[in-house]
């Protein structure tokens, strides 16, 4: 390079120091310097070789990348960093088939035209950092907290659902949050003005949109709600998560929910098409009831005696019309007698449970029948015996078991009034704070016409307060109910012990202590009621019963085709029928609810000794200490006990002080 470029004065000055002696002639035509053909090859290659790489540069500069707003920040694949925090492990979605509740054939008009879908770039969040990081005062950092999440992709839904959050949040029992998550680039303020939604509502709304929202392909847009969730779920912790399952909503919208939803280890409330009216009752609860919406568990316990097809054919028929929707079908078992008659077993042949209409993925039959053995009697303590051995809780605070009188008919909605009720009275913040819990035995769906002792009617009480006056309520009542009531699964196991022990102890009596033998409860009702009457009159628990507006839209007790217990049939044989005609009223649940649809608390309803005396809560726990007092010397073989031996046990040993276990 250096011959090429730099001239070689060394050189000149040799050429000189060796001139021939004689005078070469000198030419008179000047010639070219010729450059060596190689060193020409070298510079055009180098020159090619620049402009062709500056050609591919220039090619390929991006075109499709945005101008990022650095006055906030971006969602990428983690908060922080590119691996998601190490409590929470990156969720892997595996969109299934859709599967749900209530899933009807859409008709062509339901969903919303879907945009041109090709963009399939990475998920970039510009909208939702900002309002998740204003939601700290609603303590999201925490497992355990007031925040209820509504969730929509289709406007529909979102229609729909905007109204249910708009009530649940002027409750003001949670912190009401509603994220969109639409391919639609509808602008949040025009979202709001369209549903009618103000600030009176009091709820925080989240744009949980990726960018190109509205060309994303449907796999983008499955993965942009799987991480939107992710991130919400991060700051937010909702205790549960409330979509619209209908026809209206996105497919790929309800298949990425579900799958991510459940790694979050929260309810997915999916509600049906007629939610507005059907389900408004679940504006009414707060968070900690909603976050216990699919732990709740109740099973139908309905025990059939003899010469009861009629009853027992309706009833059945009330059960397979009732409305389960946005809720499991509960598992049925039917006590049948020794003799079925022919009508009897032909309608179970072809008795389908649950309901062909219910929501049933796995097609799992959840039916028990059993049939008795013949025998030559049946006494009242191997009745309440079979009856106590029929249901036995899995978890007894969240197992349930609604017992059924085949003379009973239930209307649609009683399914819904035992969840809310149980929901408000057993996990709400409320009842944890007061302890309801504690003091509930049941929840019973029919108002009785008479006393325990079938003889005396029995007049419901009226509100406590006096504006307006007369207003009918739901009161608190000692008696417990056989015809269609549900009894808590840790009030069951502790009726089950009870029992167990007043039988032993029944066996190794001789002579037996009138406050053991003497019957306060009818035998036009089934033995075991006695049983469950001598411990809620020791414990001080009662029952919950609703006004006569409100039972009247959830069951009907016929008496027409009245047949006695098995047990007590041949001492009234004079009794097997009866006149008397009930029909169900039709109204949607709140409608029937006094007051709006809200549940009066405790503390504010009339409160009935066992005999329908009205007293107050300092009286019922007096009269309630003087009768545990008197079993526990005259059945229970009690002395003078310790302090600690005087706190209520749930296997009620404190109660039976002479048997040794």
């Amino acid at each position: 390079m250096g011959s090429i470029f730099l001239s070689n004065e060394e050189l000149g000055k040799k050429d000189d120091d060796h001139k021939p002696t004689k005078m070469t002639p000198i030419r008179t035509q000047w010639n070219a310097v010729r450059v060596p053909p190689r060193k020409t090859l070298k510079r055009v290659a180098i020159a090619l070789a620049v402009g062709f790489f500056v050609y591919i540069f220039i090619m390929n500069i991006p075109t499709d990348v945005p101008i990022r707003d650095r006055r906030r920040p971006v969602y990428h694949n983690s908060l922080s960093g590119d691996e998601p925090p190490p409590t929470q492990p990156k969720p892997m979605p595996v969109l299934k088939p859709l599967r749900g509740p209530n899933r009807g054939k859409p008709k062509a008009s339901d969903p919303e035209p879907v945009p041109a879908s090709n963009y399939n770039g990475p998920v970039v969040f510009r909208n939702l950092a900002v309002s998740l990081h204003a939601i700290s005062s609603t303590g999201g950092g925490f497992a355990e907290n007031k925040n209820i999440l509504f969730a929509a992709s289709s406007l529909k839904s979102a229609a729909l659902l905007l109204p249910m959050a708009c009530q649940m949040g002027a409750e003001l029992r949670s912190y009401v949050h509603f994220a969109i998550m639409s391919r639609n680039d509808i602008a949040m303020d025009d979202l709001r003005t369209i549903n009618g939604i103000d600030e009176s509502c009091q709820i925080i709304f989240h744009d949980a949109r990726p960018d190109y929202t509205a060309s994303s392909t449907e796999t983008r847009h499955g993965n942009a709600v799987t991480r939107a969730m992710y991130h919400i779920n991060s700051y937010m912790h909702p205790q549960a998560v409330i979509v619209d399952s209908s026809p209206a909503e996105t497919r790929i919208f309800l298949e990425a929910m579900r799958v991510q939803v459940s790694s979050m280890n929260v309810p997915l409330i999916e509600l049906p098409e007629d939610a507005p009216t059907q389900l408004a009752w679940i504006t009414k609860l707060d968070s900690s009831s909603l976050a216990t919406w699919d732990k709740l568990n109740m099973e139908l316990l309905v025990h059939a005696g003899p010469g009861t097809s009629g009853n027992l054919i309706r009833l059945l028929k009330s059960l397979t019309a009732a409305d389960f929707a946005s809720c499991s079908v509960p598992h049925l078992t039917i006590e049948l007698p020794n003799h079925v008659d022919a009508a009897t077993a032909q309608f179970l042949e072809t008795f389908q449970w649950p309901p062909a209409a219910a929501y049933n993925p796995t097609h799992a039959r959840q039916l028990t029948l059993r049939h008795r053995i013949k025998r030559s009697g049946v006494t009242e303590h191997e009745s309440s015996i079979r009856f106590l051995e029929s249901f036995w809780p899995t978890d007894p605070q969240h197992s349930h078991v609604v017992v059924l009188s085949s003379q009973a008919e239930l209307s649609p909605r009683f399914y819904h009034y035992l969840k809310y009720t149980a929901l408000e009275y057993m996990h709400s913040n409320a009842a944890i704070m007061q302890q309801w819990d504690t003091r509930l035995f049941g929840i019973s769906l029919d108002l009785p016409a008479t006393h325990l002792n079938a003889t005396e009617a029995f007049v419901p009480p009226l509100k406590k307060s006096t504006t307006p006056p007369g207003d009918p309520t739901s009161f608190l009542w000692q008696a417990p109910n056989s015809n269609a009531a549900l009894y808590a699964g840790n009030k069951w196991v502790e009726l089950h012990a009870f029992v167990s022990r007043l039988l032993e102890h029944q066996r190794n009596t001789s002579a037996l202590d009138p406050l053991f033998t003497d019957k306060l409860v009818s035998k036009r009702y089934p033995s075991w009621l006695e049983h469950a009457l001598k411990l809620a009159r020791a414990r001080g628990y009662w029952t919950l019963y609703p006004s006569e507006q409100t039972a009247a839209n959830l069951a009907a007790v016929h008496s027409e085709l009245y047949r006695a217990p098995e047990e007590y049939e041949a001492e009234l044989p004079e009794q097997a029928a009866e006149a008397g005609e009930v029909t169900l009223a039709t109204a949607p649940l709140l409608d029937s609810l006094p007051g709006g649809g809200g549940l009066v608390p405790f503390d504010e309803m009339p409160l009935l000794l066992w005999d329908g005396v009205a007293t107050e809560l300092t009286k019922l726990d007096e009269f309630a200490a003087g009768y545990t007092k008197e079993f526990r010397a005259a059945v229970g073989g009690c002395g003078e006990l310790t302090p600690s031996e005087l706190i209520p046990k749930r296997s009620t040993k404190d109660l039976f002080c002479s048997r040794e276990d």
